[in-house]
């Protein structure tokens, strides 16, 4: 509920999750079809605005999305960082979100160090 609240969109959007022979690491996908975003936007606007709002993260990246490119689940192992994706096709209005992240670590455990992160002003 909180995607489609925060994104304004009309309809749930549909959460794909990758399947493989891996412990750890994660792709997840959200497939858009344009028509339903505010402002109509174009693929190139929404990676856009995903890169100007991380924009001095350094855990988080937008990475351009290559044609041809293989995403590799577990590239990220062992590290709390998380790469964005869009794919895409204007001419179809639709596009495809794709995050890479790892998803061990990010449990309770996790959550404690970031509050003693925060509590201590290390963010």
């Amino acid at each position: 509920p909180e995607t489609q609240r925060y994104s304004a969109l009309t309809r749930r959007p549909i959460f794909i999750p990758s399947v493989g022979n891996f412990r750890q690491g994660m792709l997840v996908s959200v497939p858009l079809h344009l028509d339903t975003l505010p402002g109509l936007p174009n693929v190139a606007d929404l990676e856009n605005v995903l890169r100007a709002y991380y924009e001095g993260q350094d855990l988080v990246r937008v990475i351009p999305a290559a044609e041809e490119e293989r995403i590799e689940p577990e590239a990220l192992n062992d590290t709390d960082r998380l790469e964005l994706r869009v794919f895409g096709k204007d001419a179809y209005r639709q596009a495809v979100l794709v995050a890479r992240l790892d998803n061990l670590g990010k449990g309770a455990s996790g959550a404690a160090v970031q509050n003693i992160t925060l509590m201590l002003g290390l963010d």
